[in-house]
């Protein structure tokens, strides 16, 4: 049976007493079918005027350097700890490994372990820190370039910072959503964006052990990431195989399906400009 994902969260309405920074709300870049794998993800710096004190960044898709959409992972070493700054773009991210902290730089540090999410609005002042042996975050950016300024740079754009420990993700299954299948055992935590015809939205979806099925793109613009478990993917059975693991991502061209399966209870994040379906 087949499920139209519909993600029904709402965006906010953003604007700025200083300086114009709303966030996009689509995204006009079509997607294509592609994978990059885990070990496969070319590595640089992520502040590269820091050099090896900055966290390493690894590009999933698009280029944070330029103004156009992205997706990459950030690594931080244990005790990393940033200091006080802001960026010129929004940006989102959702925890894969370790222990993250983001907020002001006075508040008392909330540690976010690996399935949280957090949104951290542009020209806010904040810091950075991780804390686990290995620290990886999966970030999302809807424009670029992304920078590091300096705090006395700092506006507000209208939107506010979120923090979203795992443990407080509200999971949607066939009890509550017509459009997940009881046999299936599919759930959705949707995050951000409006259900809004051709308007970007992102939800987190938690695949079961045993899974076997497909995810059909019905929209210009579709992509996951894998923040836990683990995914063998093909887009046709005559295809090659991968096993994504976490930090792992793969895109689709509209129309397209990937073949999907789980031996252990899997999350991904899933970013698109409209409808996919689950089946």
């Amino acid at each position: 049976m087949k499920n139209i994902l519909s993600i029904l969260a709402v965006t906010a309405v953003f604007a700025s007493n200083k300086i114009t920074a709303q966030t996009p709300i689509t995204d006009d870049i079509k997607s294509v079918n592609e994978v990059v794998t885990a070990d496969n993800v070319e590595w640089g710096w992520l502040n590269p005027l820091r050099g090896d004190k900055s966290p390493a960044a690894g590009k999933l898709w698009g280029d944070r350097t330029k103004n156009e959409p992205a997706g990459f992972l950030v690594k931080f070493n244990k005790g990393f700890s940033s200091p006080p700054h802001i960026h010129n773009i929004t940006y989102r991210g959702v925890v894969i490994k370790g222990l993250l902290h983001n907020d002001d730089e006075n508040a008392e540090k909330q540690w976010l372990p690996a399935g949280s999410y957090w949104q951290q609005p542009a020209g806010e002042a904040h810091i950075t820190a991780a804390d686990g042996e290995e620290n990886l975050a999966f970030l999302d950016i809807q424009e670029g370039p992304y920078l590091v300024k300096p705090t006395s740079e700092a506006f507000d754009n209208g939107e506010r910072p979120i923090n979203v420990d795992k443990t407080n993700l509200v999971w949607l299954n066939a009890n509550d959503i017509q459009w997940v299948s009881e046999k299936s055992n599919v759930e959705t935590a949707f995050l951000w964006g409006s259900h809004e015809k051709n308007q970007l939205r992102a939800a987190l979806l938690k695949l079961p052990a045993g899974f076997n099925g497909k995810i059909k793109n019905l929209s210009p613009n579709f992509r996951a990431v894998v923040i836990s478990g683990e995914v063998t993917h093909q887009f046709i059975k005559k295809d090659t195989k991968n096993d994504l693991q976490p930090g792992s991502y793969f895109g689709a061209e509209k129309n397209a399906t990937s073949i999907i399966s789980t031996t252990k209870e899997t999350i991904l994040y899933i970013r698109s400009n409209g409808d996919y379906e689950v089946e």
